[in-house]
C-alpha cells in the first residue's frame, strides 16, 4: 500500500512511476495534485454520464454505470493532453479551453435537469396537453372512419344474412330429381295379303321420374355468414374502445418519446423566464468550468519540476545519440 496514491495518480495521469519517484518530492505533489482535480472533474461527469444514459438513453442499471464510466475515459483522455504536455503549447490551451466552455455548458444543463425535475415535469404537463390537442382529431377521426366502414361492412353481412335465413326458413330442404329410362319388349303379329301371320318383339320404351329431400346446402353459408358478423362485431368492439382510451394512449405514447431536446427547450424557458433558475445554472456553469479549467491554470502558471527536466533531459540525449550515430566516420 506504499505510494499507492501516487502509483494511481501516475496511472490515471499517464505519469511515470520509476521517473516520479526518483525525482523530488514536488514532482511526487503534482501528480497528488492532478489525481485530486482529476478525481474532482470524473466523480461529476460519472453522475453526469450516469443520468444522461439512465434518463435519455433509457439504459439499465448496468448501462448506466458503462455510460458514467466512460464518461470518466474520456475526461482522463482529455485532462492527459494538458498533464502530459511537458512544453507550453498556446494552441492546445486555447483548444482545451474551447472544449471546456462545451463541456461545461452541457454539464450544467444535465445537472439542472436533474435538480429542476419536478419543475421540468410541471412544464412537461401543459406541453403534453399541447401536443395532445394537437395529436387527437387527427387520430380520432382516423377511427371514426375506420368504424364506419366497419358499421357499413356489418350492416352489409347483416342484411345478406337475414336474407339467407329468410331463404332457409322458406326451404330448409332441396328436392333432388333422378330421371329413369327403361325398356318393355311387346310381342307384335302382323298379317299380310296372303294371309300370312308374322310376329315380331318391339321394345317400348318408357321413362320414370323419381325425387328425393336433402338439406339445404346453403346452410353451410348461413354459419360461415356468422362467423365473419363475430369477427366484425369484435373488430368494432375493439376501435370503440381505442376510441374511448385514445386520449389516454396518445399521452402514454408522447410522454414515453420525451427527450433530451424536449426537455432542454423546456429548461431554457424555465432559464429565461426565472432569475432564480438563471442563477443556479450559472452557479453550475462557474463550477464546471472552474474544474474543467483547474489542471489547464495549474500548469499554464507552473515551472517545469525535476520530473520534466528529467524527460527533457532524456530527450535531448536521445537526440544526441541520433546526431552522433547519423554522423559519417
Amino acid at each position: 500500500m506504499k505510494n499507492s496514491w501516487i502509483r494511481l495518480g501516475c496511472f490515471l495521469t499517464g505519469y511515470n512511476y520509476k521517473i516520479v519517484m526518483n525525482s523530488s518530492e514536488i514532482s511526487a505533489m503534482k501528480v497528488k495534485q492532478n489525481l485530486s482535480a482529476l478525481m474532482i472533474v470524473c466523480i461529476l461527469w460519472s453522475f453526469i454520464g450516469f443520468s444522461f444514459t439512465q434518463r435519455y438513453l433509457k439504459a439499465e442499471l448496468l448501462g448506466s454505470i458503462f455510460g458514467a464510466i466512460l464518461s470518466c475515459v474520456i475526461i482522463i483522455q482529455i485532462e492527459r493532453q494538458i498533464i502530459l504536455s511537458v512544453y507550453h503549447n498556446k494552441y492546445l490551451y486555447f483548444m482545451r479551453l474551447i472544449i471546456a466552455l462545451m463541456m461545461a455548458v452541457i454539464g450544467s444543463v444535465i445537472i439542472d435537469q436533474v435538480i429542476f425535475k419536478q419543475d421540468v415535469e410541471k412544464r412537461k404537463i401543459s406541453s403534453l396537453d399541447k401536443e395532445v390537442n394537437q395529436v387527437f382529431p387527427i387520430k380520432s377521426e382516423e377511427l371514426r372512419l375506420q368504424t364506419k366502414y366497419i358499421d357499413s361492412t356489418l350492416s352489409a353481412k347483416e342484411a345478406s344474412r337475414d336474407k339467407l335465413a329468410d331463404d332457409l326458413s322458406r326451404n330448409p330442404t332441396i328436392k333432388i330429381y333422378n330421371n329413369q329410362s327403361s325398356a318393355t319388349p311387346v310381342l307384335s303379329t302382323t298379317t299380310d295379303s296372303a294371309n300370312n301371320v308374322s310376329s315380331k318383339t318391339v321394345l317400348i320404351k318408357s321413362k320414370s321420374t323419381s325425387s328425393t329431400s336433402i338439406p339445404n346446402p346453403k346452410m353451410g353459408m348461413l354459419e360461415a355468414l356468422d362467423k365473419q358478423i363475430s369477427d366484425i362485431r369484435i373488430q368494432k368492439m375493439r376501435k370503440d374502445n381505442d376510441l374511448l382510451t385514445l386520449r389516454s394512449s396518445i399521452e402514454k405514447d408522447i410522454k414515453e418519446k420525451v427527450g433530451f431536446l424536449d426537455e432542454l427547450k423546456i429548461m431554457v424557458e424555465l432559464i429565461s423566464e426565472s432569475i432564480v433558475a438563471r442563477a443556479v445554472w450559472g452557479i453550475w456553469f462557474l463550477i464546471l468550468l472552474g474544474l474543467e479549467l483547474f489542471i489547464l491554470a495549474s500548469k499554464m502558471g507552473e515551472q517545469p519540476n525535476v520530473y520534466d527536466e528529467t524527460l527533457i533531459h532524456q530527450e535531448k540525449v536521445q537526440k544526441r545519440k541520433l546526431e552522433l550515430l547519423a554522423k559519417p566516420e
